[in-house]
């Protein structure tokens, strides 16, 4: 499905943070109207300046809000799979539920990540914050914070586009949430306390703490995001064997992985590959997924992966990274001096791509990102010391690191974007603040110590145009 297939009719206003559904700011707001008369918002917010935005990203943002969750065309089911309580929602333009979702979250809510089989084309999640005590760590917030930020930094991983969602509190509670514990009831796993949670709180808004968080100022509404995450998930070679357990142990064997330790290594470029492959395969976990050789070109796509991954994850306090990194595989080939690439939807390239020889890259899809942005989550890239420990980067996203720390310095426009546009309280903003500035601490204290090689430029890589290290000023790069 694609997204103009989401459309409806909608109100259009600009945003008033008298009436937001939270307290972002700036952007566009789309109204709809519940059953029980409440007023639901959706809103865009303003692009971060200097970000790189696609068309994609607009027609995404503009389709998510222009949906009308309560017409026929739409059924939410509960998510009863991992740790969160969060809403799948699916269009029903077509097949055997076609404007019929009554009958569809009745008959088919029950098979899980099997709905989406029922159904044709993409289908959508609505997160919202969940922070209660035997629950997973869920921040929405976040959601939009990565998003934002990866066009800030033009990031080769692809962060999903988001917009944030407000939704009457006693319309999902009936129609998702208490669905969602009868369902989850048969694992009485962490999913199904989260459930129980939901309804604890959906039920009495005040035992939820911030309130804030989860809920609008009137308490009628809840509130999260929407975005599409496409992917499958990686295995070892990406995410660690994880064979230490969760928190720093799993964190640890993450920086064991092929383009990690290649990160790690202070040899050139090319020799820093075949050492990374060489030490990761040492772990008999690790040898026996490398079912094939790895090319050099994946192996660089996937450190310039890694890196933009640790700072990011650096920077908003991300405490659930390892295990949840996922991928989708494109053709890659050179047509004169540039590169092109194709998703790959089948085994072998078409016959109008064989003729170039093709290369099969798994490109990183970071979906998952909802566990950073609260200063009470554990910040596991920092505990674990990942970017000090890094020996290539790309040179344009140390620029655009070192104009970002700058400018939060002198509290420029980027500090007044992000301190007014997500919502944040004070020590979620500064949080973000200290911890874009000791990034930016350690990876120029690398520089000036020679320890650090930008010479990660993948598609540069790729076209055998240079691996040759640049040179920067570490300062005023």
């Amino acid at each position: 499905m694609k997204p103009h297939l989401f459309f409806s009719t909608l109100t259009l206003l600009f945003f008033s943070t008298s009436l937001s559904a939270a307290t972002v700011t700036g952007g566009t707001v789309i109204t709809h109207t519940s059953p029980n008369k409440i007023e639901e918002r959706c809103v865009i917010l303003e692009q971060m300046p200097g970000g790189k935005y696609s068309s994609k990203d607009s027609k995404a943002e503009q389709a998510y809000c222009n949906i009308d969750l309560y017409s026929q065309t739409i059924a939410m089911c509960p998510k009863t799979w991992s740790t969160s309580p969060g809403t799948m929602i699916y269009q029903l333009s077509a097949g055997p539920y076609k404007r019929n979702p009554k009958k569809f979250e009745a008959s088919v809510c029950s098979k899980g990540k099997l709905a989406a089989n029922y159904v044709t084309g993409k289908h959508l999640k609505f997160k919202n914050t969940m922070n209660m005590k035997g629950t997973s760590g869920t921040f929405s917030t976040a959601s939009l914070l990565y998003y934002h930020f990866s066009r800030y930094f033009d990031t080769h991983i692809h962060v999903p586009a988001a917009v944030q969602r407000s939704m009457d509190n006693k319309a999902h509670l009936q129609r998702v949430t208490q669905r969602g514990i009868k369902l989850a009831s048969k694992n009485k796993k962490m999913i199904h306390a989260a459930w129980l949670d939901m309804q604890k709180v959906q039920q009495k808004p005040e035992l939820y703490k911030p309130t804030g968080e989860l809920f609008t100022r009137d308490r009628k509404q809840i509130y999260g995001v929407l975005l599409h995450s496409p992917g499958k998930r990686y295995g070892v070679l990406m995410n660690g064997t994880r064979k230490s357990g969760w928190g720093e142990g799993q964190n640890n064997d993450f920086q064991k992985t092929p383009p990690f330790l290649a990160l790690r290594s202070s040899q050139p470029l090319k020799k820093a590959i075949r050492e990374g492959i060489e030490e990761a395969s040492k772990d008999h976990i690790i040898k026996k997924a490398i079912k094939s050789e790895i090319s050099d070109q994946q192996m660089v796509y996937w450190m310039q992966d890694l890196t933009e991954i640790t700072l990011l994850d650096y920077i908003f306090n991300q405490q659930d990274r390892v295990g949840n990194i996922d991928y989708q595989e494109y053709w890659y080939w050179k047509k004169g001096s540039s590169v092109r690439k194709q998703h790959a939807r089948t085994k072998t390239p078409a016959k109008n791509l064989a003729k170039h020889k093709p290369l099969r890259i798994q490109e990183t899809f970071l979906n998952d990102n909802d566990a950073g942005g609260r200063k009470s989550y554990s910040n596991f890239t920092k505990k674990t010391k990942m970017l000090e420990k890094i020996r290539h980067f790309n040179a344009d996203t140390y620029k655009q690191l070192i104009k970002l720390d700058n400018d939060f310095a002198k509290k420029g426009k980027l500090y007044t974007y992000v301190k007014d546009s997500f919502g944040l309280s004070d020590k979620q903003f500064l949080l973000i603040v200290s911890n874009t500035h000791e990034a930016t601490a350690i990876l120029k204290q690398s520089c000036k110590q020679k320890t650090l090689r930008f010479d990660l430029d993948p598609d540069k890589f790729f076209a055998k145009k240079s691996s040759k290290a640049k040179r920067l000023n570490c300062d005023k790069p």
